[in-house]
């Protein structure tokens, strides 16, 4: 493994808060999820890392940076190359940084399958990255839209997981097979993993259907369901070509009022999550 600096005498720390954004399902607004929840927990005085964990880097993209300064990416750290403080890079925000992905991610899958603990290889990176003095309070991790060995390291390493739900048909058949693995990984990898909670996204107040299936998760999982949903937006999908977060590209528009009324949704469960512990 190849060291990258740090300080020699780490001043303990409290662990951060381990947050896999996860859906097996692709197109549900899960990375717009993740990089405008990274950043509204930053806008509030948390330090965040983003670890961009899908290999389509879509993450890293939406924050800006291009593939070609991605020199150290999160296949690197899962290989063991190197920790995950290097590949570390700056996100142009205050109070949130990026652990990018690239196109080689895509071959972790098969690197990975007879390593030894190749489950726990981000948990692994992230307990050597909580030593450090300037570790986040917050890491948010984007997961692929599969549930792939890459996904199955991100449950391993989360404390919890935070489900965004597109309000569709298909919705609640896609909401128990995730709710399975997550009950499976507690049970064989990972006993601390809790749901964090699910954000119904892509809601459409004037579509019925739309309207149902809120009604229909509410009604299955209560108060696991956030109070703040996410409408469809123009303004959340222009976002990313412009290398921004929607609370960068327009603050005002209802996509990036519901991404800071979700942060502070996520600051109150885990405050009462702390009181009650």
């Amino acid at each position: 493994m190849t060291d990258s600096p740090r300080s020699s005498t780490p001043t303990p720390r409290t662990a951060p808060r381990i947050l896999a954004i996860a859906n097996q399902k692709g197109g549900v607004g899960k990375t717009t999820t993740a990089i405008n929840l990274a950043t509204a927990l930053a806008a509030v005085g948390e330090r965040v890392l983003l670890v961009d964990l899908d290999p389509q880097g879509n993450a890293s993209t939406g924050l800006g940076l291009p593939a070609a300064a991605r020199r150290i990416t999160t296949y690197e750290v899962l290989m063991g190359e190197y920790r995950l403080e290097a590949a570390v890079a700056d996100a142009g925000i205050p109070g949130l940084s990026l652990a990018p992905a690239g196109v080689d991610l895509a071959g972790a899958e098969v690197e990975l399958i007879d390593a030894e603990r190749r489950h726990h290889r981000l948990a692994d990176a992230l307990a050597d990255y909580a030593q450090l003095e300037d570790a986040a309070s917050y890491v948010v991790i984007d997961c692929p839209p599969s549930l792939s060995l890459l996904t199955l390291n991100a449950l391993a390493a989360a404390d919890a997981v935070l489900i965004p739900l597109q309000c569709e048909f298909f919705a609640l058949e896609g909401l128990s097979q995730i709710m399975r693995t997550i009950e499976t990984v507690r049970a064989r990898i990972n006993p601390r993993l809790e749901l964090q909670g699910v954000v119904l996204t892509m809601h459409d107040r004037r579509n019925n259907l739309s309207n149902q299936v809120e009604a229909d998760v509410r009604a299955h999982l209560k108060d696991k369901v956030y109070r703040t949903v996410i409408p469809r937006n123009v303004r959340i999908s222009e976002a990313p070509s412009h290398g921004k977060p929607a609370l960068l590209y327009d603050l005002k528009c209802a996509g990036s009022q519901a991404y800071v009324a979700l942060a502070s949704e996520v600051i109150q469960r885990e405050r009462a999550r702390k009181e009650a512990a």
